[in-house]
Order: C-alpha cells, then sequence, then structure tokens
C-alpha cells in the first residue's frame, strides 16, 4: 500500500469541569474531525478517582454517558441526538461549540495526519491518559 499525502485535521479535547465555578477540569477525550477523509470520532476515558479527587459528589456514570453521546454524534447515530443526522462538518461543530455543563470542548487545534483514527489514539494518550 502506497503512502497517502498529510491531510489536515482539526480536533478538541473534552473536559470534565465538575464544578465550573471553580474552573478546575480534568481532560476525558478527545474528538478529531478530517475532512478529506471524511472522519469524525472520539475516544474517552474517564480516571474515576481523579474526578472524585475534583468533585466526591459528581455523577461520573453521567459523565460517561454524556461521552457516549459524543461517540454516538460522531457515528451518527440520530436516535441519540438530533445533532447525530447532520453532515460530518457541522456535527464536528456542533461538539466543539463552547458550552457550560460539566462536559465542555476546550479550544479547537489542528494539524496534519496520513491516519486520522491512528491520531485520534495518539492524542488521547498524549492528552488524556
Amino acid at each position: 500500500m502506497s503512502p497517502t499525502a498529510p491531510v489536515a485535521y482539526q480536533y478538541v479535547t473534552l473536559r470534565c469541569v465538575p464544578r465550573v465555578d471553580r474552573e478546575e477540569f480534568l481532560n476525558v477525550g478527545v474528538v478529531v474531525y478530517a475532512q478529506a477523509h471524511d472522519y469524525l470520532d472520539a475516544a474517552w476515558h474517564v480516571d474515576r478517582d481523579r474526578l472524585s479527587a475534583l468533585d466526591p459528589a459528581l455523577d461520573l456514570d453521567r459523565v460517561c454517558e454524556a461521552l457516549e453521546v459524543v461517540r454516538a454524534v460522531c457515528a451518527g447515530d440520530a436516535a441519540t441526538s438530533a445533532a447525530a443526522g447532520h453532515p460530518l462538518s457541522q456535527r464536528f461543530g456542533f461538539l466543539k461549540a463552547p458550552r457550560s455543563t460539566v462536559l465542555q470542548p476546550g479550544p479547537v487545534h489542528g494539524g496534519l495526519t496520513r491516519d486520522p483514527a491512528r491520531q485520534l489514539e495518539h492524542l488521547l494518550e498524549r492528552l488524556v491518559l
């Protein structure tokens, strides 16, 4: 298989902000969008001990449920969210939009990659795990 040329991608880190008033957060996931590869996907990992240290009252199961909704939006699962029925670029736009909830996207970053799925794994390892 011949190597493919690098393509542009964008990503956001997903942050869990247990108490918005304290502005403390822990990275829990990443969303990667590569238009040229028609690729939008998310990966996440919740470190329950670290999040509980920020807020012992945080409902960790609800955080995981919210992260699964993000993954479903990426996959186009319209049963989970109305946003999932839109084109990939609009779904990424929905996921990267700032919000004042427990699960928040960080700033949008970009780069070049030959393999968006591998890039997602790399970013998860580097920014979350």
